[in-house]
Order: structure tokens, then sequence, then C-alpha cells
């Protein structure tokens, strides 16, 4: 199978628990995910199978977006609910005036910290390593952009949030670092990620609605065609002579094209002019390709080789 699986992560299991559960289910080798999710969060994961595990770089400059809770009062070493108190603790709670003000200081292109225990790696090895041993922990900032953070409620320990932001933004450091903004200490006491890019967590399903699906042989009800991926790209129809050359790698001209649709748009990845998804006149996914506007045909970069008889 050739696709994406969008899975509801429950709390306590890892991302990778998932991936291997997932593995089981389908009897396939070919199984990653897009995008990590702690053990203690839950929501939407995306697993991609066969062949639609090539396309990860494009998911992940999908825009984020979360739902979750942080506890003020005290900060803790993991920056979460799980982690040990690094701080005294403290009922000197700030005003929700105070406390809007300090999440705006982190809206928008900011630079952070990724939390001691995280699976950001330093010289091929996970921070976590380090930290689970107390080694010293390298922290080397990284540029993340926070495109809006909103309160949905305030009762003093709780902050109830809703943020959306760029791949790469550990919300456990945002609440770390508003903690110690404001003075009181704080952490991260519950997420759930809701939606990547166009994919939301209400279309996915639990590891156990997967096994029902499965078992009741519903592909389609639980699979993502690779065919329907990244239909932010505008799609260019080939004739047979096309299909063989981009199959193979080779550049396609216009006299190869038989016609044009326009993508979606919808995402970020859309706002790439360039990159187009290059399909057979019965709808296979043969590659994405780039555009030579001066030479006037399209580059194949990613050749996905769907064939008439593909599982």
């Amino acid at each position: 199978m050739n696709g994406l699986i969008l899975i509801d992560k429950e709390t306590g299991c890892t991302s990778h628990d998932v991936v291997l559960s997932v593995r089981k289910l389908v009897q396939q080798k070919k199984v990653g995910h897009f995008g990590t999710l702690d053990p203690q969060a839950t929501g939407l994961l995306i697993i991609a199978l066969g062949k639609a595990t090539r396309f990860f770089p494009y998911y992940l400059k999908s825009e984020k977006h979360y739902t979750g809770t942080m506890r003020l009062g005290f900060a803790t070493d993991s920056y979460d609910a799980e982690g040990t108190p690094t701080s005294k603790i403290t009922t000197d709670f700030p005003s929700e005036t105070d406390l809007q003000q300090a999440i705006r200081t982190f809206t928008g292109r900011i630079s952070q910290f990724p939390p001691p225990f995280s699976a950001k790696k330093y010289k091929g090895k996970p921070l976590y390593s380090l930290a689970r041993r107390n080694k010293p922990v390298p922290l080397i900032s990284s540029e993340v952009t926070v495109y809006s953070w909103t309160i949905s409620g305030y009762d003093p320990p709780f902050f109830h949030f809703d943020i959306r932001c760029a791949s790469g933004t550990y919300i456990r450091s945002l609440a770390h670092d508003v903690g110690r903004l404001l003075g009181c200490g704080g952490h991260l006491f519950t997420l759930r990620r809701v939606q990547i890019g166009s994919f939301n967590v209400s279309d996915a399903l639990s590891l156990e609605e997967l096994k029902t699906r499965i078992k009741n042989d519903e592909r389609s009800s639980y699979l993502l065609p690779i065919e329907s991926l990244l239909d932010e790209f505008s799609t260019v129809i080939l004739n047979s002579e096309g299909v063989l050359l981009a199959g193979n790698g080779n550049s396609v001209s216009s006299h190869h094209i038989l016609r044009f649709q326009s993508g979606t748009g919808a995402g970020r990845i859309g706002d790439d002019k360039t990159t187009h998804r290059l399909f057979s006149e019965d709808h296979r996914f043969i590659a994405l390709s780039r555009r030579d506007e001066k030479k006037d045909c399209f580059h194949p970069f990613l050749v996905i080789e769907t064939g008439n008889n593909e599982d």
C-alpha cells in the first residue's frame, strides 16, 4: 500500500510505538510518521506507507495547530508535567492581561531552545539520551515561527491555549519560556495536535478503529491513496510517451502534455509554483517535477513509478 493513514494518538505511547503498531496491522515494512508527538501528547499523527514515505520533506513544512493547557507556579526539567520541579512552587499568579502580554512576546518569528528531554539531535544523538544520564545537554537555539497564540481559558494555575505554528516549534519550550518571563515558572500540562496542514484530527482513527477497518477490508475508509497527496501542486496529465519518459526520470515537453489541472493552493507548500505532479491519463502518480520555463519542459526529480498493477 502507498498512501497516508491519519491516527489519533493516545497518551502514553510514542510516535514510534504507533508506527510499529500500524506496520503490524497492515503487514508492511515501509511505514513511517510525519512529525513526532511527545508520549504524553495526543492527537493527529500522519502515518505514511510505502512510496508515500518519500513525501516527508513536504509535510514537514506544514503548519501545525495545537490546543493544550499550561500550568503556572513552577518549572520542570522536562518542561512538562512528567518532569521533576526545578523551581520553588508559588501561588503568585499573573493577571490575564500580563499573561496575554507575555505570550505576545513569543508570537511571530522567535529564537527558541529545545527542551533537554527532546528528540532533537546533537552529533547524531537525541538530547534525551544525554539528559537521562545526567550528562550536560548542549542546547542550541533555532528560529521558529508562531503564527498565533491565544488564551482560551484562564483558571490559575492553569491556562488553556490555542496555538498555530510552523514545524520545529516546541510547545514545551514556549510554556517554559512564558513561565520564566512571568517570574512564576511554568510547564506544559496537556497538549493535543488537532491539525497538520489541511489534515484534521476529526478525520483520524484510533489504533483500535484502524484495526477494525483493516479486519473488515475497508481500505478506502482509512487509507488516503498516494494519488490524492500533494494536491496543493498543479497536475500535468501526460500522454503514454510522456509517462514512459517521466517514469524513467527523463524530462517531458509540451507535446507530451494532454492537459493541466490547477492545484488546490491549500497549505504553505502550495506557495511553491515551480513544482508539479506528473500523472498518466488513467490517474497514476508518475513523478514530482520542476518546470523549466525557458526550455518549456518538466524535469522529474522524485519518480514515484506507480504501475498499472501497483497495490
